[in-house]
C-alpha cells in the first residue's frame, strides 16, 4: 500500500514537472476585474505585451467587470490550475471578504500569489479653492467644526472611501462622506467648491494637480511620489502610521504547479524590469515592487487585515 502511494505520487510529481518544462505552450490569459481603458487595463496590456514577447506566446487580456469586482476572482479560482488564466488583482481582492462573508472562492484557499506588480499612493486633494493648504489646517478645521466638512468618494466601499475613513479614524476628526456612483462626477462637484477633499488616485487627480484646479496635499504612501516631489507623505505631514494606496499584483489558481507559478514570478519580474514598461508604469503614478510569490501572499494577508479592521470599526456596508 505504502509503495502504491509512494509510486502515485511520483507519477503525479512527475507530471506537474514535465507541465512546468513545457509551460507556456499556447497563450496566456490575464483576467481584469475591471472594463477596458482604466488604470488596471493598461497594467495588464502594458505588462502583458511586454511577457509575450519574452515567453514567445500571445498573452491576451479578458476584462470580466461587475458583481462588486467579484465575477473575475471567482473565474479564475474555478479556471483549470495550469498556469493559462491569471488574475490581475487590486484592493479589492483584499476588501471585498470583509463586505461580502458569503464569496464563492476564498482568497487564502483558491489563489496562488505569483508577483506584486506595485502600488500608487492615494492622493489628498482638495480644490485650489480650498483655504486648508496642508494636512494639519484640514485636521484643525475639521475638529472646530465638526461634520462641516465633506469628502467625495466614487461609492461606498471603494479604495477612496475607505482611505478617507482611516483618516478620520488616525486624525480623530468628524467628516461628512459624500458617495457618488464613480469617480467622474465626485471630482466634478469638488471642482466646483461643493466637496472639500477626496482621496484619490494618480491617474485621475495629475491631470487636475497639473492645472491647477486641484491642490495635492499629502501622499498616502511611505515615500514621495516622484511625479509631485514637493507633495509630503502623510507621516511628513504630522500623521504617522497613515498609509492609503492602490496595488496590484498577479495570482493562479491555488493548485498550479509551483514550478510554474516560480516560472510566472520570474517572467513578470523581468517584464517590470523592463526600462520601457517601467517607464510606463511609473508615467502612470506607480511605484514598481515585484518580489516573490511569498512576499505578495504576505502583502495580500497584510491589507486584508488592515482594511477589515478599518471596514469594521466605521461599520462600512459596500453598495
Amino acid at each position: 500500500m505504502r509503495l502504491r502511494s509512494f509510486l502515485l505520487a511520483l507519477l503525479l510529481g512527475g507530471a506537474g514537472l514535465a507541465q512546468a518544462q513545457g509551460y507556456p505552450g499556447k497563450p496566456i490569459h490575464i483576467v481584469v476585474p475591471f472594463a477596458p481603458g482604466g488604470a488596471v487595463d493598461v497594467l495588464a496590456r502594458t505588462i502583458g505585451q511586454r511577457l509575450s514577447e519574452q515567453v514567445g506566446q500571445a498573452v491576451i487580456v479578458d476584462n470580466k467587470p461587475g458583481a462588486n469586482r467579484n465575477i473575475a476572482p471567482e473565474f479564475v479560482a474555478k479556471s483549470a490550475p495550469d498556469g493559462y488564466t491569471v488574475l490581475i488583482a487590486a484592493n479589492g481582492l483584499a476588501t471585498n471578504p470583509t463586505f461580502f462573508p458569503n464569496l464563492p472562492f476564498s482568497v487564502a484557499r483558491d489563489f496562488a500569489p505569483v508577483a506584486y506588480i506595485g502600488y500608487a499612493p492615494l492622493i489628498l486633494v482638495a480644490p485650489a479653492s480650498f483655504s486648508a493648504t496642508s494636512l494639519g489646517e484640514v485636521i484643525r478645521r475639521a475638529k472646530a467644526e465638526p461634520g462641516k466638512l465633506s469628502y467625495a468618494s466614487a461609492g461606498s466601499g471603494t479604495s477612496g472611501h475607505l482611505a478617507a475613513e482611516m483618516l478620520k479614524s488616525v486624525a480623530g476628526i468628524d467628516v461628512l462622506h459624500v458617495p457618488y456612483k464613480g469617480g467622474a462626477p465626485a471630482i466634478v462637484d469638488m471642482l466646483g467648491g461643493r466637496i472639500s477633499f477626496m482621496m484619490l488616485d494618480p491617474l485621475q487627480s495629475l491631470p487636475q494637480i497639473k492645472a491647477d484646479r486641484l491642490r495635492a496635499i499629502m501622499v498616502g504612501s511611505p515615500k514621495r511620489l516622484p511625479l509631485i516631489p514637493d507633495v509630503p507623505t502623510a507621516a511628513e505631514a504630522g500623521l504617522p502610521g497613515y498609509e492609503a494606496t492602490v496595488w496590484w499584483g498577479f495570482l493562479l489558481p491555488s493548485k498550479t504547479a509551483k514550478d510554474i507559478v516560480v516560472r510566472l514570478n520570474e517572467e513578470s519580474n523581468r517584464a517590470m524590469a523592463d526600462p520601457g514598461v517601467r517607464r510606463k508604469l511609473e508615467d502612470m503614478g506607480t511605484i514598481v515592487a515585484g518580489g516573490t510569490p511569498q512576499q505578495f501572499g504576505d502583502f495580500i494577508r497584510a491589507e486584508t487585515d488592515k482594511w477589515a479592521a478599518v471596514i469594521r470599526n466605521a461599520n462600512i456596508k459596500s453598495e
